[in-house]
């Protein structure tokens, strides 16, 4: 178990350049945070996938923020967020990273830094209209991943 904040600001290609050790091409199934519970609940199911397929798990974590503020600048604490962060991760049985991203836009940030055709899992609360998830779900299937939703009652 893992519960690390990756500063994705140093981060390289999305592809393992030859000779990289297998830890880091290691299957990953990534967990995007939407709220507390939603977020647990995903993590429960991707905890289930990791045992089952040898996989990691990589918490992704974007905190938007207004066009007002300076893009460092965020309405809510950096720290705050990161210690809420580590602590679901630390929860996990499973190896887990967290990445936390200072954006604009989530959906576009997400796309942008998450491999192509990744697994996702998504955690949102069951409701017969849309939702920011579902939308959320949509565009990221769109954009080439595996996406699944996981609900709450």
């Amino acid at each position: 178990m893992q519960a690390a904040i990756h500063d994705p600001t140093t981060s390289r290609s999305a592809w393992p350049e030859p000779g990289t050790p297998v830890s880091e091409t290691q299957l990953n199934i990534s967990v995007v945070f939407t709220t507390e519970e939603a977020t647990a609940k995903a993590l429960e199911t991707a905890v289930t996938l990791a045992n089952r397929l040898g996989a990691r798990i990589t918490l992704l974590a974007p905190q938007v923020v207004s066009y007002h503020l300076p893009i460092d600048q965020p309405q809510i604490l950096r720290d705050w967020n990161e210690n809420r962060l580590r602590a679901l991760a630390a929860s996990c049985p499973v190896e887990t990273t967290v990445c936390f991203y200072l954006c604009r836009n989530a959906a576009e940030t997400l796309i942008r830094r998450i491999r192509p055709h990744s697994l996702i899992v998504i955690g949102t609360k069951k409701r017969w209209w849309p939702t920011a998830e579902t939308s959320l779900a949509k565009r990221l299937r769109q954009a080439g991943h595996e996406v699944l939703l996981t609900e709450l009652e």
